[in-house]
């Protein structure tokens, strides 16, 4: 099935792309930068999204960043938790060592699942197109 463009904001901070009934989220660069004030916007955008979608399944593939700060960390708590309560799972794809670090550090490894490659993340939590 080909990736169909769920939603891109205005800035391209965050873009999701669907591939049968998963749900890829592609965070630019540009998020390690982004004041608070800018990253609630572009996750509102993404927050929306996934509620109104019939998802399975969530990848974040971070492997165009290479660092974040706690308003990223809460957003993907967020999406988590939209997630959990549909009995779905959020899994890291692409993830630096730094990233992996501090992951690791807030133990947040603990509850994501992380992979070495969006194609990795694909196999494990599958697709059903």
């Amino acid at each position: 099935m080909a990736p169909e463009v769920v939603n891109s904001n205005q800035k391209d901070y965050i873009q999701l792309t669907r591939v049968g009934d998963v749900i890829i989220m592609f965070p630019s660069s540009e998020i390690e930068n982004l004041p608070p004030n800018l990253i609630e916007p572009a996750a509102q955008i993404a927050l929306s999204s996934l509620k109104s979608a019939a998802i399975s399944n969530l990848i974040v593939d971070l492997s165009q960043v290479r660092f974040f700060g706690s308003e990223f960390i809460a957003f993907l708590l967020r999406c988590h938790l939209i997630l959990k309560k549909s009995g779905n799972e959020l899994v890291l794809a692409g993830v630096n060592d730094r990233i992996r670090e501090l992951l690791r550090q807030t133990a947040l490894d603990t509850i994501w699942a992380i992979y070495k490659t969006r194609a990795e993340a694909m196999e494990a939590v599958g697709s059903s197109d």
